[in-house]
C-alpha cells in the first residue's frame, strides 16, 4: 500500500510517496511558493498540484490515502463561494502585534493560557482575524469561514465540499481552540472579528478520514486524512515519545516535546499545543533560525559550508562577540519590532571567524532558552533530536550539545514533516489503534563541556537584559 504525505510549508510544497508498510520513500516532488508574509492561497494549491503530478507516475501502485501538513497559524479567510477574500497572512507576518497585545490586555494572559493553551502573539490566527476586522472591515464582512493553510489544501483535494475539516493539532495554534476539551471557542473568534461569526472546520480525530480526493487525476477516491500542522507532523514523522525534545532549525526555530497532559504557561513563552496523536505538544518558537546563518554567510561573502569552516575556527564564546539574532523581529521573546544586535565588538575580536561563531551561538541560545522553558512546564528532556536544514551544519552539530546542555542526536536527512503526513495517511488507511512505526536512524553528538555552554548563555542573557531589560 502506498500513501502520499504533503508538506505545504512557507517556502514550498513537498510531496513524498511512501510504502505504508516500511516507511520507505519511493518518490518525491517539490514546487516553490511565492516569497513574502502574505500569499494568495491558490499558489499553495497550484504548487501542490504540480508536485503531486510529478510524483504519481513514479509510484509503483495505487495511492490509498493522502494527508497534508501545513505551516501553522496562517489566516485563510474565504467567502461564501470558497474563494479567499484576501491573501493569507502567514505565521511570520507581524502586523497584528498590536491586536495580540490588546487581546491579552482584555482577557488576561492567565485566562487565555488556560482557555486556549497559549497567550496570543502576532503569529496566531486570532490576532490576524482581529487585525482584519479592524483594518479591512469590508473584507471581514465577506468572510464565510476561516481555515488554516493545511485545511485549505485538504479542502481543495476534496473538491471544496460544503464540509471542511482540521485536526486538533493545527487547531490548537489558532488562539480560539481549547486543547483541554478539544473543541473550538467560537466566542473568542467572534469577539476578535467584531461580532462576526465565520464558520469553522470540523475537528476530526488523529486517525480519521476527513473526505476523499475528488478531481485530481490518479488520486480520485483516495482517503484524505485529518492533516495537521507542520510541527505536529514533524513530531509524528520522528515518532517522538515523552523525554524527547525536538529542536527544528528551518525558516523558524522550534523546540517541542510530547506530553500526556496539557501544559499552560501564563508568560506566553510556551504554547500548549496538541499533537497529531491525541497527546499534547508544548512548543517554543523563534522567528530567526536558519536565516541567521544564511544572512551571516552572505555578509561574510561565503556560503553555508564556508560559514561552518569559519565558525569552527573560532573559540567558544566567539572572542566576546554576542549576537541577539532578531533579524526579522522575534516571537519568543515577544519582540515583533526588534532588530539583530551584535554586542562586545572590539578591534581584536572583529574577525570573520568570531562573527560566524556568534551567529551559530546566538541562534542556538534562543533554542536553549526554549528547552529550559519546556522543562518549566513539566516536559522531560533526556535527549534532543536536531532536525531542519540548519541541523546539517557541521558547526551547529559541534556547538549544539554544550549550548543545549544535553546529548544531541541528528536523524538522517529527510523531509520529516512530509513523512509525518504520510504516516498519518497510512494510519487512516490502516484503521489501527496506533500509527505505524517506521525506523529512524540518528548520529549522536555528546555534550562534553556543558560548562562552556553555560558561560555563553550567561553572556547572551546579559546582552539581552542590557538591550531589552529582561
Amino acid at each position: 500500500m502506498f500513501v502520499l504525505g504533503i508538506d505545504s510549508s512557507t517556502q514550498s510544497t513537498k510531496v513524498l510517496a511512501v510504502d505504508a508498510e516500511t516507511g520507505k520513500v519511493v518518490a518525491h516532488g517539490k514546487a516553490a511558493h511565492p516569497e513574502g508574509t502574505e500569499v494568495d492561497p491558490w499558489a499553495w494549491w497550484h504548487a501542490g498540484q504540480t508536485a503531486i503530478a510529478d510524483v504519481l507516475p513514479r509510484v509503483p501502485g495505487p495511492v490509498e490515502a493522502v494527508a497534508v501538513a501545513g505551516q501553522q497559524h496562517g489566516m485563510v479567510a474565504v467567502d461564501g463561494a470558497g474563494d479567499p477574500v484576501r491573501d493569507a497572512l502567514l505565521w511570520n507576518d507581524t502586523r497584528s502585534a498590536q491586536q495580540a497585545e490588546a487581546l491579552t490586555d482584555h482577557h488576561g494572559a492567565a485566562t487565555l493560557a488556560h482557555r486556549t493553551g497559549a497567550v496570543p502573539v502576532a503569529s496566531f490566527t486570532l490576532s490576524k482575524v482581529a487585525w482584519l476586522a479592524e483594518n479591512e472591515p469590508r473584507n471581514a464582512d465577506r468572510v464565510d469561514r476561516v481555515l488554516l493553510p493545511h485545511d485549505w489544501v485538504s479542502w481543495q483535494l476534496a473538491g471544496r465540499p460544503d464540509r471542511a475539516w482540521t485536526d486538533r493539532g493545527d487547531a490548537s495554534g489558532t488562539g480560539y481552540f481549547s486543547p483541554t476539551s478539544g473543541t473550538w471557542l467560537p466566542e473568542l473568534l467572534a469577539e476578535a472579528m467584531g461580532g462576526r461569526q465565520p464558520r469553522l472546520p470540523d475537528v476530526v480525530g488523529p486517525a480519521e478520514t476527513g473526505d476523499r480526493v475528488s478531481g485530481v487525476d490518479g488520486l480520485d477516491g483516495a482517503r484524505i486524512a485529518a492533516g495537521t500542522g507542520d510541527n505536529m507532523a514533524g513530531a509524528l514523522g520522528l515518532g517522538i515519545q515523552p523525554g524527547d525534545v525536538v529542536v527544528s532549525l528551518g525558516t523558524s526555530g522550534t523546540a517541542f516535546a510530547v506530553t500526556e497532559d496539557p501544559c499552560f504557561d501564563e508568560t506566553g513563552t510556551v504554547a500548549g499545543f496538541c499533537d497529531a496523536t491525541g497527546r499534547h505538544l508544548p512548543l517554543v518558537c523563534t522567528l530567526n533560525a536558519a536565516q541567521v546563518l544564511g544572512a551571516t554567510a552572505h555578509l561574510l561573502g561565503t556560503d553555508l559550508a564556508g560559514l561552518d569552516e569559519l565558525a569552527l575556527q573560532a573559540q567558544p564564546g566567539a572572542g566576546g562577540l554576542t549576537l541577539l539574532p532578531y533579524l526579522e523581529g522575534e516571537r519568543t521573546p515577544n519582540l515583533p519590532d526588534a532588530a539583530g544586535t551584535l554586542f562586545g565588538m572590539r578591534g581584536a575580536n572583529m574577525t570573520p571567524q568570531n562573527l560566524a561563531r556568534a551567529a551559530v551561538e546566538g541562534m542556538l541560545c534562543g533554542l536553549a532558552d526554549g528547552i529550559e522553558a519546556l522543562r518549566g512546564v513539566g516536559a522531560e528532556s533526556r535527549r534532543v533530536l536536531l532536525i531542519g536544514g540548519a541541523a546539517q551544519s557541521k558547526a551547529v552539530q559541534a556547538i549544539a550539545p554544550s549550548l543545549l546542555g544535553v546529548d544531541v542526536e541528528v536523524p538522517d536527512p529527510a523531509e520529516y514533516v512530509a513523512l509525518g503526513a504520510a504516516k498519518q495517511a497510512a494510519w487512516a488507511a490502516a484503521g489501527t489503534a496506533t500509527p505505524p512505526e517506521w525506523p529512524l536512524h540518528c548520529t549522536r553528538h555528546e555534550a562534553t563541556h556543558p560548562e562552556r555552554g553555560d558561560e555563553i548563555r550567561h553572556t547572551y542573557h546579559q546582552a539581552r537584559h542590557r538591550m531589552y531589560g529582561f
